[in-house]
């Protein structure tokens, strides 16, 4: 073993890289992603090469896929209200960012060994829905099961969120899917041997305009008669609960301290280890090229590796479905749309709760290892597979920030990214079975809150997918809701 250190500012040693490699992460994005490397103040700048020439002599992958990983803007740390003084136009629209990283990855990522000929179920989308589904099938008995991931886990809106769960939702439907998650979620350490690191803080709402303000109190009544300890504070009590809220605008707040946040990288690192013990497939750098189609059934799923025939293929790609789902013929109502994000340089904690401002979208909240990690929608946002990062955003969060806690302005943002919302036209997912194909299972269009409502959904969708019993989930929510007209729509969408 060697304590020798590779990335100073996160205490990264060879041996943690080495780690790293045996348990299947090989490439430099997930390297960094499973061990911290190049997350720190330096952004990998002195680390980088050395994590690279140690993946090349000690891993599989051969030179040409052993990429840098993607930079991540601001170049140099700089404070947030340097930021806060850029001029912002809002009747513009965002346009670009950087990087753009769309298309495929490199082939020279892709796995050399063959992929099933066959499988009972396959699951296109190695996030966390994807996974968390192949483990319950997994509790049930199934293993004959191989999930498709287009690039490294964590690549998509799974491993791009800041990790909030929370039960305040405006629907009965997500306000119990989200009990049951975080009920599981509290076990998952015991149940799948990784720690997830689940605070739970609370989420303090807060709204700015009277719409807003009654939408918050309507759903605390609804939140209070399903078990929910959701109430309206005053602004004193928002201040006990963070320290230095201005609160500037404020007319209503909303508190529930059994909201959390969690590790999100963690999260689908438990799932994705417990699905390879049992002997299923979780196959990466791999992209489905289309369907062989016949008699109302999909009978083989088509890869850049091969074919795969199978009994039952479980769209679960997030803001990608759309787009595989135009290969079986099938149109989704999904529109992806980027929403950003930035972490700052630690600080002594104070900020317990996820805070948000619901009215412009604002939120944030502070890691475990201190750093203020936040985003902000954008009205303006055009639909699209965009996730470069900004200076728009960056700007528009710091000034929003500071609104609220001035005295951060001198923290410096240490990097920003951003990630797809996954949006349906009533806010709620597309879960259950294709009309006219009826072993193609939907199970995307979350809007941002997949990654909170994983582990209940697909529970109940690998129960379903088992018994055959009736679930009324997969019927409320099913694609022909929106040609029949039956929409259920979600109110309380951050950004």
């Amino acid at each position: 073993m060697s304590k020798a250190l590779i990335c100073s500012c996160e205490d990264v040693t060879v041996t943690d890289i080495r780690h790293a490699l045996s348990r299947g992460y090989c490439d430099v994005e997930s390297v960094k992603r499973y061990t911290g490397f190049g997350t720190g103040m330096c952004q990998g700048k002195s680390c980088q090469a050395a994590v690279a020439a140690l993946i090349a002599r000690e891993g599989p992958l051969q030179p040409p896929g052993i990429l840098p990983f993607t930079p991540r803007p601001p170049l140099y740390p700089t404070e947030l209200s340097l930021f806060a003084s850029v001029p912002v136009n809002p009747a513009e629209p965002p346009v670009g960012g950087v990087p753009q990283e769309l298309g495929t990855f490199p082939p020279a990522l892709r796995p050399t060994a063959p992929l099933p000929q066959k499988a009972k179920v396959v699951i296109i989308g190695g996030g966390v829905m994807g996974l968390a589904l192949a483990y319950n099938l997994s509790l049930r008995g199934e293993t004959d099961v191989v999930v498709l991931e287009r690039g490294y886990l964590c690549a998509g809106a799974s491993g791009r969120n800041g990790g909030g769960v929370r039960m305040q939702w405006g629907t009965p439907s997500n306000i119990e899917l989200a009990k049951r998650s975080i009920d599981l979620m509290k076990q998952f350490a015991r149940d799948l041997g990784i720690n997830i690191w689940l605070r739970q803080g609370g989420y303090l709402f807060m709204a700015k305009t009277e719409a807003v303000a009654r939408r918050l109190e309507r759903n605390v009544a609804l939140h209070n008669k399903h078990g929910v300890p959701t109430r309206i504070i005053t602004a004193d009590a928002a201040r006990e609960i963070v320290p230095g809220l201005t609160l500037k605008g404020v007319l209503a707040a909303s508190f529930n301290p059994e909201d959390g946040v969690i590790f999100p990288w963690a999260f689908l690192w438990g799932y994705a280890q417990h699905c390879l013990k049992k002997g299923m497939k979780v196959e990466t750098f791999t992209n489905v090229t289309g369907f062989e189609i016949s008699g109302g059934q999909v009978r083989k799923v088509r890869t850049d590796r091969g074919d795969i025939a199978c009994d039952t293929v479980v769209l679960a790609a997030g803001a990608w479905s759309p787009e595989i789902a135009r290969l079986a013929e099938v149109e989704l109502p999904n529109e992806p749309h980027r929403h950003e994000i930035l972490s700052t340089e630690p600080l002594k904690p104070f900020v317990g709760p996820l805070v948000s401002v619901l009215d412009s979208g604002l939120y944030f909240s502070q890691s475990m290892r201190g750093e203020i990690v936040g985003g902000m929608g954008d009205p303006k946002e055009p639909a699209g597979l965009n996730m470069g990062s900004t200076l728009r955003f960056v700007a528009r969060f710091s000034e929003a920030l500071l609104e609220q806690l001035p005295q951060v302005g001198h923290v410096k943002v240490l990097r920003q990214w951003a990630g797809c919302y996954d949006v349906t036209p009533d806010n709620n997912p597309v879960l259950g079975r294709t009309p006219g194909l009826d072993n193609l299972l939907q199970m995307s269009g979350f809007v941002g809150h997949g990654f909170m409502m994983a582990p209940a959904v697909a529970e109940r969708m690998a129960q379903w997918m088992i018994t055959g019993e009736h679930d009324e989930l997969f019927h409320r929510f099913n694609l022909r809701r929106f040609t029949s007209g039956h929409l259920e729509r979600e109110d309380m969408i951050i950004g």
